[in-house]
């Protein structure tokens, strides 16, 4: 039995999770849907795994991952999610998860892949290890967003979510001016000149998907 906590900000798939686990004889200790609150949860609980979906609305899973990674949490981390993008793949990896697996993937996979995490080893769901290869062998300069900070990144998700400064500023505990300065500084950074513009290149390369918009 493995002590299981799951991020993901749609209930009806943590329920659909939560049943698959608990059947498989594992438990599940807790769930949340956002970073801040699966921080805190962790810390908390201990959890021996956590089953973590990348796109969490205002922040990414990819952000939580970094946060577990700078205070040295040693929860072994398993990513499930939709995104098949190599950059995606990559950077969990970096970031410290040990599994990667597709949600179209079959129930067996996923326990299989819970299996492998919780004893410390590596697990890639299938075609997941050719999307590592592709990360691998492209270019850094094909990936603009990789240019940006994790701030950046961040803002830069709420401002094609469509939030005012104003409204990020608020969330993110920032002056209005200080996201307007962040706004600007990571638009020159991609070479874009409107919002539009931004919305095109971030859904191009992934920074946001389709579900999120």
């Amino acid at each position: 039995m493995t002590r299981i906590y799951l991020v993901d900000d749609h209930p009806i798939v943590r329920d659909g999770l939560r049943t698959v686990l608990q059947g498989a004889g594992h438990e599940v200790v807790g769930e949340g849907e956002d970073a801040e609150r699966a921080l805190a949860d962790i810390a908390a609980l201990q959890p021996q795994l956590l089953l973590l979906d990348l796109n969490l609305g205002a922040r990414s899973g990819l952000e939580l991952l970094g946060a577990l990674k700078a205070r040295a949490v040693g929860v072994r981390t398993l990513v499930l999610t939709m995104s098949a993008l190599p950059r995606n793949v990559g950077e969990a990896l970096r970031l410290g998860a040990l599994g990667y697996v597709l949600k179209d993937s079959p129930t067996r996979e996923l326990l299989a892949a819970v299996e492998a995490v919780a004893q410390g080893r590596r697990h890639l769901g299938p075609g997941v290890a050719d999307l590592l290869v592709q990360e691998l062998a492209a270019p850094a300069q094909d990936d603009p967003i990789a240019l940006l900070s994790p701030r950046e990144r961040q803002i830069a998700r709420l401002v094609v979510q469509g939030r005012t400064s104003a409204a990020i500023g608020a969330q993110l505990k920032l002056s209005p001016s200080t996201v307007d300065t962040y706004r600007s500084r990571l638009m020159a950074k991609l070479g874009v000149g409107d919002v539009p513009a931004l919305v095109r290149l971030a859904l191009r390369t992934g920074l946001v998907e389709d579900d999120e918009e």
